[in-house]
């Protein structure tokens, strides 16, 4: 836990110090830009993502999603993460200096409809499909369990009643069937289901990760098995893709692999690189998600969920990928 922690972070550090420290060079790889502040969130056949270019680097993106490759719609907007959904939108940036951060809730204009402060580097976050229900993650320091260490906390807001849960760690947790508690747990990685009140993460306990199923109403949360991180549902609500620890070490690295939910069945994906990332479920086919590609840089990669093919470079220049196909 620890190791994943201290890799994930120093990615962190990246993303944050661009978006904070942006200059305007030019691309190295001279991308086109079909306009400058008409990015829209609402569903249509395009693919978003967080631009790693060093001509608009932390900046929020669109690309047609049949042809990904090209011509690019770039926002003045910058994030560390971003995602999208339903025509909502979830942006983690600094909030002033690289010590203070906000989540700021969009809409389809990319119009700021709340901030919230956070406490602790952005890394993860998910919209639901309706564009509800809001999830992130954030790396923090301070539990006295971990001995300085960086620690995980996740938050869920409602945007419909405005139910916030800063963080999972309050929920009554069920671990193999019987009641459990411990000052150690963290929580990271949400993805949820089509009725916007469960949905799945990772929780980390005693030197063990696991996948879990949550109740947003009840505030409750259950184990279903072993060596899950980042989780995310597909479309049709039967399986989740995942990154798994080689031999249960992330200090070995992760790969990418896609659990039926109904049959328990795992299968790992043509992606044979480690990933660090939670992977976006681009249709119920496809997978993508981000490869960093030296100091500040990433691109964007896809692989069949069904674990057939090869994995191949979807949008160069890129990060934190989400389809906006409804």
């Amino acid at each position: 836990m620890k190791a994943r922690i201290l890799i994930a972070l120093a990615g962190v550090l990246v993303l944050a110090g661009v978006a904070v420290a942006y200059v305007g060079f030019a691309s190295a790889r001279n991308h086109d830009v079909t306009a400058t502040g008409a990015v829209s969130l609402a569903p249509g056949p395009r693919l978003l993502f967080r631009s790693t270019a060093d001509a608009d680097r932390g900046h929020v993106a669109t690309v047609a999603a049949a042809d990904p490759g090209g011509a690019r719609t770039v926002s003045p907007l910058s994030c560390a993460r971003v995602y999208a959904a339903g025509g909502t939108g979830l942006c983690l940036r600094p909030d002033g200096d690289l010590t203070t951060y906000q989540l700021v809730v969009l809409d389809a204009r990319l119009a700021s409809q709340r901030e919230i402060p956070l406490v602790g580097l952005p890394n993860r976050a998910r919209v639901s499909a309706s564009g509800r229900m809001l999830a992130w993650t954030v790396f923090v320091t301070g539990d006295s369990y971990n001995g300085g260490m960086f620690s995980t906390r996740a938050g869920i807001l409602d945007t419909a009643t405005g139910d916030l849960a800063g963080t999972l760690e309050d929920y009554a947790v069920t671990l193999d069937g019987r009641p459990y508690q411990a000052a150690d747990l963290n929580f990271w990685g949400v993805t949820f289901t089509r009725d916007d009140r469960h949905f799945y993460a990772t929780m980390s306990t005693a030197g063990h990760r696991y996948l879990v199923t949550g109740d947003f109403t009840a505030h409750t949360i259950r184990t279903l098995r072993e060596n899950v991180e980042c989780p995310s549902l597909s479309p049709d609500g039967t399986r989740v893709a995942f990154k798994s620890a080689i031999d249960a070490d992330p200090a070995k690295g992760w790969r990418l692999s896609v659990l039926d939910l109904t049959r328990s069945a795992v299968t790992p994906l043509a992606e044979t690189r480690s990933v660090d990332d939670q992977p976006a479920w681009l249709d119920n086919h496809t997978i993508g998600y981000g490869i960093p590609r030296g100091p500040g840089h990433s691109d964007v990669w896809s692989a069949p969920a069904d674990g057939t093919g090869a994995a191949r470079l979807l949008i160069p220049d890129a990060d934190s990928p989400a389809a906006l196909s409804p």
